[in-house]
């Protein structure tokens, strides 16, 4: 397993959020923020990396990737299964969007 940092999409918690808690920013360390990615979804990781960019907005917010960057996204890191690979960045994006919808 490869340990990627997981702030793409969850900010800090503020000192008075840690406080609530009885904690400080002491106690939130990195090793909180690290998520480990498997080897073989690194080249979807690699693409949904590479795409954090490229979400679409609405009125309602975020409503998901620009789809139309992907083919490039794969040519560039390589991806050999682009099925698969979609599928998995489809994952990815759904939780994203659930994080980025409770904010």
């Amino acid at each position: 397993m490869i340990a990627v940092a997981s702030a793409f999409y969850t900010p800090e918690p503020s000192t008075e959020d840690l406080a609530a808690f009885g904690l400080s920013a002491d106690d939130y360390t990195e090793e909180e923020q690290t998520v480990e990615v498997w080897p073989d979804v690194w080249p979807a990781f690699a693409v949904f990396q590479s795409a954090m960019t490229q979400w679409r907005t609405g009125v309602g917010g975020v409503t998901g990737l620009d789809y139309n960057v992907l083919p490039w996204l794969m040519k560039m890191h390589g991806v050999d299964d682009e099925f698969v690979a979609f599928a998995d960045i489809r994952a990815m994006e759904h939780y994203a969007l659930n994080i980025i919808h409770a904010i």
